[in-house]
């Protein structure tokens, strides 16, 4: 027997280190900003007040569906992170979870969560929820290991928390909550083309196709995709003003924040190869998303 293999079975017997491979299981990271987008748009969405108890119980049934899809994301790609420098160490890859355990883990937490949001919100949230599961695992997933367009689906499942929590507050949908997804639709397509330019190697090494072919230093045909996906979340982001949903703050904060979103994506873009402009470009981005949803819900009219 190997040392790692009994050290892996080793840390299956800590009470301690079981509950941190789970939560590792969830992709804690990612699990929050769907909180955070999920809530933005229940906020936006209720009519009078704030609904404490249906806001709890949105964001128990979300985080449970969320941290099952992405559990089951990595049962899926338990080989590919075994290949990738920055997963390997997760708890599939690194051997501490059994892949049968994580999903079991996975479909009990995805169902659970679903059955949740059914039971505690209203159909349409839950039927939003079950899109995203399904978009992401049963399409956006696989489709990564043959074509970059990836990236397009993948930002769907993405841009539906804030239309999610919405539904979740209003029981149905308008153009609001299109917006909002237009929003988050556009802002990740420069994000994932920085993600995706930032670690080029690693996904090249495992086959996973997120930038386009015609050039090995990730330019060209990913180019247009950066500058268009700036500029359009310039355009969309003062919809909301012009539509009377949120003030005037709004609209000049989000405005001078896609621009410089736009400045940092040209920089990426005139720069392909270098990895700080890349870097720069995704920190921005993760600047962005939570001031303008914050100013959003702040100066909503």
């Amino acid at each position: 027997m190997s040392a790692k293999v009994a050290m892996a079975e080793s840390a299956l017997t800590l009470p301690r280190g079981r509950v941190s491979d789970y939560y590792e299981l969830t992709k804690p990271r990612v699990v929050l900003m769907v909180l955070v987008t999920t809530l933005a748009g229940f906020y936006l969405g209720g009519r009078t007040g704030f609904d404490l108890t249906l806001a709890l119980n949105l964001l128990a049934g979300t985080a449970l569906a969320a941290g099952g899809t992405l559990a089951l994301n990595q049962y899926v790609e338990r080989d590919i992170d075994a290949i990738m420098e920055r997963t390997r160490r997760r708890p599939l890859p690194d051997l501490r979870m059994r892949p049968a355990e994580a999903l079991t883990f996975g479909v009990i937490a995805t169902a659970g969560g679903l059955i949740y949001l059914t039971l505690a919100t209203n159909l349409l949230c839950a039927a939003v929820t079950v899109a995203i599961t399904i978009v992401y695992l049963g399409v956006y997933t696989p489709l990564k290991r043959y074509t970059w367009l990836c990236n397009i689906i993948g930002a769907i499942p993405g841009a539906l928390p804030p239309v999610a929590g919405w539904a979740a507050a209003r029981g149905n949908l308008g153009w609001e909550p299109i917006i909002l997804f237009a929003i988050m639709f556009l802002w990740q397509l420069p994000h994932t083309m920085a993600v995706a330019r930032l670690y080029r190697t690693d996904y090249e090494r495992a086959g996973i196709h997120l930038l386009p072919q015609n050039n090995a230093r990730g330019g060209n045909a990913s180019n247009p995709i950066v500058i268009a996906g700036s500029l359009g979340l310039i355009a969309v982001g003062i919809i909301p003003t012009m539509l009377g949903f949120a003030g005037i703050s709004y609209m000049v904060i989000a405005s001078a924040l896609g621009v410089w979103m736009l400045a940092f994506g040209i920089a990426m873009v005139r720069a392909p190869g270098n990895s700080k402009a890349a870097r720069r470009l995704l920190l921005a981005s993760l600047v962005y998303l939570p001031i303008v949803l914050l100013v959003l819900v702040l100066d909503r009219v």
